[in-house]
């Protein structure tokens, strides 16, 4: 994944010079520039950069200005400080503020582009995956309890996004000019990603505050639901059909198959199983789906019952079929009963 550094000077024309004589690393990491430290805002609320690199003196916003908001709102991003009046006081200052790095003016190309690529490397200190679906991946990060900052790119759309791990739990995500939850929704609706990992979460708060299953479910139903009005704007409405029946609809009680599974169950554990209804209901299907995906990514076998506690009055018991049956059932339920009942 090649990432963005954003230099931040007034000199335009050493700005100029240094995107120019930086091109040659292209194949590592790419410049964008700013002219203060305001319309570096801008590029960070429009980007996902990997570095920043800034001088101090500034007019509009100087450099000291502009990593205090780093730090507050972009505490991933890495800041690397360059100025023309370098004191040992300066160099203290910056790197109390925050700052990883710091270079005097003059400098040689060679020496910033060693600097851009030692604080890129620590940043890829995790590995990166290529292709990968994020939503199993993601949840191996809750299951492992991993503590970590992850940046995505969706193939796509080349569009990019970062995650914030600690303990395996989910507590901000950035993408374009949106955080939280929404950004949240955007990347999990990415199917094949570049992630590259970074071992360190910075201390910023849960603006999240959920877990990661129902994220990804909500983000699934989302991107359905937008997909579905696109084939709804290219369909041409239907022309008007009369139906005409001979005899009326005969109204179908419960399937054979629902009748089995209670006979099943009434033998195997008696009347007090604990199921209160059996129904068949398809919109089940995407998440049976990402459990699929889920079980062949563990090499677990196909699912043949999934057992949902969504903390409500009822759990849920479903089995997967061309037409999926649930089973609403009692929280105190014989629940390992019932399952090895029905895996049968």
């Amino acid at each position: 994944m090649v990432k963005n550094v954003l230099i931040v000077d007034d000199d335009q024309e050493m700005l100029l010079s240094l995107k120019n004589g930086l091109k040659k690393y292209a194949d590592s990491f790419s410049v964008l520039i700013a002219k203060n430290g305001r319309d570096a805002l801008e590029h960070l609320k429009k980007n996902i950069v990997s570095l920043v690199v800034t001088d101090l003196k500034m007019p509009v916003m100087d450099g000291f200005e502009l990593l205090e908001h780093i730090m507050e709102n972009y505490p991933d991003i890495p800041v690397v400080i360059i100025t023309g009046y370098s004191t040992p006081e300066m160099e203290k200052l910056a790197l109390e503020g925050g700052a990883v790095g710091y270079i005097a003016k003059p400098f040689m190309l060679e020496n910033l582009a060693r600097k851009i690529m030692a604080t890129l490397r620590r940043e890829s200190e995790g590995g990166t995956l290529h292709s990968v679906s994020s939503g199993i991946f993601l949840q191996l990060m809750e299951m492992e309890q991993k503590t970590c900052t992850i940046r995505l790119e969706d193939k796509n759309s080349g569009k990019k996004g970062v995650l914030f791990f600690r303990d395996g739990e989910l507590l901000d995500a950035r993408v374009d000019n949106l955080q939280g939850k929404s950004a949240a929704y955007k990347i999990f609706s990415w199917d094949k990603v570049t992630i590259t990992i970074q071992n360190v979460c910075p201390k910023i708060n849960n603006k999240i505050q959920s877990d990661l299953q129902p994220l990804i479910l909500e983000a699934t139903r989302l991107k359905d639901e937008a997909s579905q009005v696109k084939v709804d704007e290219t369909q041409e409405a239907p022309e008007p059909e009369m139906i005409v029946r001979d005899t009326p609809i005969k109204e179908t009680g419960p399937s054979d198959f629902m009748n089995t599974i209670k006979q099943r169950l009434e033998k195997a554990i008696g009347p007090r199983h604990g199921v209160t209804g059996i129904y068949q209901d398809n919109s089940w299907n995407r998440l049976i789906e990402h459990f699929t995906r889920v079980g062949s990514f563990f090499k677990a076998g196909k699912l043949k019952v999934g057992y949902i506690d969504r903390g409500e009055t009822n759990d849920f018991i479903i089995l997967p079929d061309k037409q999926t049956t649930v089973l609403s059932v009692h929280p105190k339920c014989p629940r390992e009963k019932i399952v090895q009942v029905l895996k049968k």
